[in-house]
């Protein structure tokens, strides 16, 4: 008998198989990653229903830049739409919308609407919602050490006083609840440089499901199989028992 408890409260998803998704229906890849929208529609509410605190979705890689021009034009282009029509709902729901990564990359308009969405929904508590873009798990480590580095130059942090907990705050999702459960679609089985830091201690999640017809029920079966993982954090089974399984 474990205590681990039932509902993850952050949860994070490698959105993996539109492409494939499309190519089985003979579209374009594009056209997976517009059903793909239908998806995270999907996980947002299953997320508010279960009550989960925080929701981190991979949605474009610092890699993604090498696909072809085409299909980062369209995700690009989806970005804005996706932008345009769901803030609003997200807003109404009480969702806080936060987009990570190295934002600078993007064109000034779509950095614009990035920046009032966020600035929008920025009061709502019911859910943080996470859009990792232009995100990779290395880039992340790389930036909250060059952040702690110039806090050391300025006078504000002693370079011994660096250490697991104070490099953690400096990661993009530092001030939320650690990772629990990480979930990719489409039958691989990687992280893809997603949430190196955070994934340390994380139970890992994967299905064969391509992301677009991952839905509410899919997301349930991978919070029921998080909820029978004994999570040891190092210790043994019978510590485990004896004490709690809390990390």
């Amino acid at each position: 008998m474990t205590s681990t408890p039932a509902i993850p409260r952050h949860i994070a998803i490698v959105m993996d198989g539109n492409g494939r998704w499309a190519r089985l229906r003979h579209r374009p890849r594009s056209f997976g990653h517009n059903a793909g929208r239908k998806a995270v529609r999907e996980v947002v509410e299953g997320c508010l229903r279960e009550g989960v605190e925080a929701l981190t979705l991979f949605a474009f890689s610092s890699e993604n830049w090498q696909r072809p021009e085409e299909e980062v034009g369209a995700l690009m282009a989806l970005f804005v739409r996706a932008l345009d029509k769901e803030t609003d709902e997200l807003h109404d729901q009480g969702v806080r919308l936060r987009f990570v990564g190295d934002l600078a990359a993007f064109d000034a308009p779509l950095r614009e609407r990035m920046l009032a969405a966020m600035a929008r929904t920025a009061g709502n508590r019911r859910l943080n919602l996470n859009i990792a873009v232009n995100y990779g798990g290395r880039w992340d480590i790389v930036q909250a050490a060059r952040a702690a580095a110039a806090a050391v130059l300025r006078g504000e942090l002693r370079a011994e006083a660096i250490d697991e907990a104070e490099l953690g705050r400096r990661m993009c999702l530092g001030e939320l609840p650690p990772l629990d459960l990480f979930i990719r679609t489409g039958g691989e089985c990687r992280l893809s440089n997603f949430l190196l830091w955070q994934a340390a201690y994380a139970e890992l999640h994967f299905t064969d499901t391509l992301w677009p017809d991952f839905d509410q029920a899919c997301l349930r079966r991978a919070i029921e199989d998080f909820g029978r993982r004994e999570r040891r954090y190092g210790r043994t089974g019978d510590q485990v028992a004896a004490t709690g399984n809390q990390g």
